[in-house]
């Protein structure tokens, strides 16, 4: 693992020519699932640290920026979301956004890697994994490329929090499965996709992008701060089984005791993540 002189970089592969590092106190865990190589360490700044295959995926002091956006803008999207699928999400923070809301009836999560799931309830429990304990969640280890095959018409809500394209989350990112999810939503429902970043990867958003309108009747493109991800920024695709259903404003608001735990979504905020940068816009507006 890219560890040097006491701190950790982190790898390359889809930003090449920067990094980003952290000091670390600690390693706490080190080693390989049959997917991926896994480190958790204990940085010196932002609290307990998860890398899959060298790119940081959680710090518990920036999380929620990330956790928080990527459930509740889909969440809020929808008038009464019961029964909502998570694809991926090992570390459990969508997990615990999406156990805030006690409409929601049913919970499946399918995350491909066991070990990331155990690993996070170890060193990540007191903040990402502290929901996989609830009553509502089934949860499923498969190819979610695989396992929405099989679903039918069946969530409101469907969140897919996958690493980057490459590998064994290329799938996730394809037409073929976009269409397997929308075959596995109810009318009305919402998906939300991590979206990657607009200074890094703006022709692969414009792809996905298209990927999504060719099958969902409304599109549309959000983005969130987070200082340890790529570039400080990373972005969610919010697609409705609606026509025209307006993704950029809330269709309620969070209940007074969801509204009281977050620390970064508002209404506000929902309506602000809309709000892209001109070199952005124009590919996110583009037919």
């Amino acid at each position: 693992m890219p560890i040097k002189d006491g701190w950790f970089a982190e790898s390359e592969v889809m930003w090449p020519g920067q990094a980003m590092m952290l000091k670390v106190e600690e390693v706490l865990y080190e080693g390989r699932t049959d997917f991926q190589d896994v480190l958790v360490f204990r940085s010196a700044t932002y609290g307990t640290v998860l890398v899959l295959d060298g790119v940081i995926q959680v710090t518990e002091r920036d999380e929620h920026a990330y956790q928080e956006m990527i459930t509740q803008i889909p969440m809020h999207c929808h008038p009464d979301p019961q029964n909502v699928l998570i694809v991926g999400g090992g570390d459990g923070g969508v997990l615990r956004e999406v156990c805030r809301h006690p409409g929601v009836q049913r919970i499946t999560m399918c995350e491909l890697d066991p070990l990331v799931v155990s690993i996070s309830k170890r060193y990540l429990g007191a903040s990402t994994a502290s929901a996989f304990d609830d009553q509502r969640l089934t949860l499923v280890h498969a190819d979610a490329a695989q396992f929405v095959k099989d679903q039918l018409s069946v969530y409101d809500v469907v969140i897919v929090d996958s690493s980057d394209p490459v590998g064994a989350a290329e799938t996730l990112f394809t037409a073929d499965f976009y269409m397997s999810l929308r075959r596995a939503m109810r009318p009305g429902a919402i998906m939300c996709n991590q979206g990657e970043c607009v200074w890094l990867h703006l022709s692969l958003i414009a792809e996905v992008l298209k990927h999504c309108r060719e099958v969902f009747p409304s599109v549309d493109y959000a983005f969130t701060t987070i200082p340890t991800y790529p570039s400080g920024q990373i972005g969610f695709l919010i697609c409705s089984t609606t026509p025209g259903h307006v993704l950029r404003q809330p269709v309620r608001e969070p209940e007074p005791a969801v509204a009281a735990s977050l620390k970064y979504y508002s209404p506000a905020v929902h309506a602000a993540a809309f709000v892209l940068p001109g070199f952005a816009e124009k590919v996110v507006a583009a037919d």
